[in-house]
């Protein structure tokens, strides 16, 4: 499954298990995710579902933008978001549907995509990880500098993409492999397990795992493990050790 769904980090908290132990986990609640296209090989080239979240006022939009909703029959939103359909995948979807929290199962490996805390203008050792200057031995003033930035005459410039002091954060970032702890349908609310990317409030983006579903693929075709007894018959004899040569 590619389908994903369109939350809003609430904050964090703590969870316990069945068997007592304290799992801290991130709640993102799952914005109303209506269906607002679907769209087909056959018209538009490519299968994907396109989903609008949030509210805007009727007047605050374009009237290309107005009829799109009109003909979903949904409210107009602030964002829209496309997830691709693999083969076979989505056939049950339908414009002015929407999706929920239940599409995920506790357990399940997601990716979660959101932008990142702005820090501001950061220098190298922040932003970089830049090991500094020396603490002592005669250095002044030159503990936390980056350095030498530059060559000679020739080039005689400092080349693009040098990594230097500037603007830290507020960047599109997705962190792989987190899990799901607890699916709370009826408050739309997903418990995630891992650092979830972004400030409390911040839009996230939030799909099963790549990585994962390309391990089960592999798995399926390919087992690494042995394929167990079946209960009841008899275990393999091991082979008879070598004798020792004299």
């Amino acid at each position: 499954m590619t389908i994903g769904l369109v939350g809003r980090k609430c904050g964090m908290t703590r969870v316990f298990t069945d068997a007592g132990v304290t799992v801290p986990v991130t709640v993102v609640e799952a914005l109303p995710n209506r269906i607002s296209q679907v769209k087909n090989d056959k018209t538009d080239g490519y299968r994907a579902v396109q989903i609008t979240t949030g509210g805007r006022r009727p007047s605050r939009i374009t009237k290309a933008l107005a009829g799109h909703f009109a003909k979903a029959n949904v409210a107009a939103g602030y964002t829209s978001q496309e997830f691709r359909l693999s083969k076979g995948e989505g056939d049950a979807l339908a414009a002015g549907a929407e999706l929920k929290v239940d599409m995920f199962t506790p357990g399940q490996i997601v990716d979660v995509t959101g932008t990142t805390v702005g820090k501001g203008f950061a220098g190298t050792m922040k932003r970089h990880n830049f090991a500094g200057g020396m603490k002592t031995h005669g250095n002044s003033v030159s503990h936390r500098a980056p350095g030498s930035i530059g060559q000679r005459q020739t080039p005689g410039r400092v080349f693009k993409g040098k990594r230097m002091s500037g603007h830290m954060g507020v960047k599109n970032r997705t962190i792989e492999n987190l899990r799901i702890v607890e699916v709370d349908v009826s408050r739309n609310l997903l418990l995630i397990s891992g650092a979830v990317p972004g400030a409390e409030g911040g839009r996230v983006v939030v799909r099963p795992s790549v990585k994962a579903v390309g391990q089960a693929r592999r798995n399926k075709l390919a087992p690494n493990k042995a394929p167990v007894a079946a209960k009841g018959a008899p275990a393999a004899k091991a082979a008879p050790p070598k004798a020792a040569k004299k």
